[in-house]
C-alpha cells in the first residue's frame, strides 16, 4: 500500500519519469497557515546538485491542488503535485531484460506482471521522497515539536574524522553544522566517483518537545511506527534507538536511565510525575520506554545502503538471452543518496508523530 497513518493519512502517487509525482493528505487540521514558501527550505535540503548527488535537476515546485483556501488549510483532503520535466527515459530500456543488482526492477516486474513503469525506477524511485518531504512540512506544523536530522557518517567515515580533512579556508570560519555534507566528505566522494562506485551513510534524528505519554505498547509503539515509516524510505537498511545495538554489549546498570528530580531534594515534587520535574537523567532508551515517550528527546539513527545504480561493471542475468552478462549502468545517479535524506527522515518522523498525537 502507498498510504500510511490512521487519523493523519498520507498517500503518495506517481513515477519518476511520469507526468508528475504527488501526495494526498487526509486528516489535516483546519486553520494551519500554509504558503508555497513553507516548502522551500526542506525541498532545497533534499535537492540534487552538490558533489555526490545526481546531476538530474528538477524544478521541484509544489502545486497545491486542494485543501488550502486563502492561505490556510481547510480540513479537506490536501493534494500536492510536482511535475517531472528533466527525464531521460532512454537510459532505462536495458533494464527490462537485465535487472539492476540491488534494485526493484525484478521484484516490481514479478509483482505487477511486467506492467510496471521501469523508467527511472518508476514508483520505486527515490524521487518519490519529494512528496514525502512536502507531507512532512505540514506534519511538522501539526505535531509542534523540533525535529532535526543530520548525517553522522558517509562511506564508513565519521563526521569528526571527515572534518579533520578540511582546511580552515574550506571551513571559512562558520559553524561546522552549517557546512554542506558534500564538502565535509569530499575526499570520500571524490574517491568513489572516480571508481564509478557508491557509498552509504548514517543519519541521526533528534526530536525535542514531545510530551511524555505519546504512543502505545506493543504493535503501535513509537519505535514500531517510526521504524515502519522510516523503512518506507528507499534504501534504508537499519534503524536503532538510543544506545541501539550497543545496548546488547552493555550491562543493565550501564544501559538503564535513572530518573532524576529537577527539584533536587524536594521529593514531593516528583509525585506529580510531571516530566518537567522528573525524567530520566540520561537517554539510553532514546526517549521511549514500553513504546511510550518518556519526556526525553526521541533519538534514533538510520543506516542507508550505497546507491545501487553504479557505473562499475556488475554481473546480472539477461532474461532475453538466458545468460549472465556484464552490466554497466548508464544514466544520472547519486554516488551517495544518503546525503539528501535528512529532510526525508524528518518528514517521516513528523508524519508518525502528527498521526499519534491526533489519535
Amino acid at each position: 500500500m502507498d498510504t500510511f497513518g490512521r487519523k493523519f493519512r498520507v498517500s503518495i502517487f506517481g513515477e519518476s519519469h511520469g507526468d508528475g509525482i504527488g501526495v494526498v493528505l487526509d486528516g489535516v487540521q483546519p486553520g494551519i497557515s500554509l504558503q508555497k514558501e513553507d516548502f522551500t527550505e526542506d525541498i532545497l535540503r533534499r535537492k540534487s546538485g552538490p558533489k555526490g548527488t545526481t546531476p538530474r535537476i528538477e524544478a521541484d515546485e509544489p502545486e497545491i491542488l486542494s485543501g488550502v483556501f486563502n492561505g490556510y488549510t481547510t480540513g479537506a483532503p490536501l493534494a500536492i503535485i510536482f511535475r517531472n520535466q528533466n527525464t531521460k527515459s532512454g537510459d532505462y530500456k536495458l533494464f527490462n531484460d537485465m535487472p539492476r543488482p540491488g534494485h526493484a526492477d525484478y521484484t516490481a516486474s514479478v509483482k505487477w506482471l511486467d506492467f510496471n513503469d521501469p523508467r527511472g525506477g518508476g514508483h520505486f524511485s527515490g524521487r518519490l521522497t519529494l512528496p514525502i518531504v512536502a507531507a512532512g512540512v505540514i506534519a511538522k506544523k501539526m505535531c509542534v515539536c523540533s525535529i532535526k536530522a543530520r548525517i553522522l557518517e558517509v562511506g564508513g567515515v565519521s563526521r569528526e574524522d571527515a572534518l579533520k580533512t578540511l582546511t580552515q579556508e574550506e571551513i571559512g570560519g562558520v559553524d561546522t553544522e552549517l557546512l554542506s555534507p558534500s564538502l565535509i566528505w569530499k575526499e570520500v566522494l571524490n574517491k568513489v566517483i572516480l571508481e564509478k562506485d557508491s557509498v552509504g551513510g548514517v543519519v541521526e534524528c533528534r526530536v525535542d518537545g514531545v510530551p511524555a505519554g505519546v504512543g502505545e505498547p506493543f504493535f503501535d509503539s513509537v519505535e514500531s511506527l517510526v521504524s515502519h515509516a522510516i523503512f518506507a524510505i528507499p534504501g534504508v537498511r537499519g534503524i536503532e534507538f538510543g544506545d541501539g545495538f550497543q545496548a546488547a554489549r552493555m550491562k543493565g546498570s550501564e544501559h538503564n536511565d535513572p530518573f532524576d528530580c529537577v527539584g533536587g531534594d524536594d521529593v514531593c515534587a516528583c509525585w506529580s510525575k510531571d516530566p518537567e520535574v522528573c525524567h530520566p537523567s540520561k537517554n539510553g532508551a532514546g526517549g521511549v520506554n514500553g513504546g511510550i515517550t518518556n519526556g526525553n528527546p526521541i533519538v534514533f539513527r538510520v543506516a542507508f545502503k550505497p546507491t545501487s545504480s553504479i557505473g562499475k561493471a556488475q554481473e546480472t542475468f539477461n532474461f532475453t538471452t538466458g545468460k549472465m552478462e556484464t552490466l554497466e549502468i548508464p544514466g544520472r545517479h547519486d554516488a551517495c543518496f544518503a546525503l539528501r535524506t535528512p529532510p526525508v527522515v524528518e518528514a517521516m518522523t513528523a508524519i508518525v508523530l502528527a498521526d499519534l498525537m491526533a489519535l
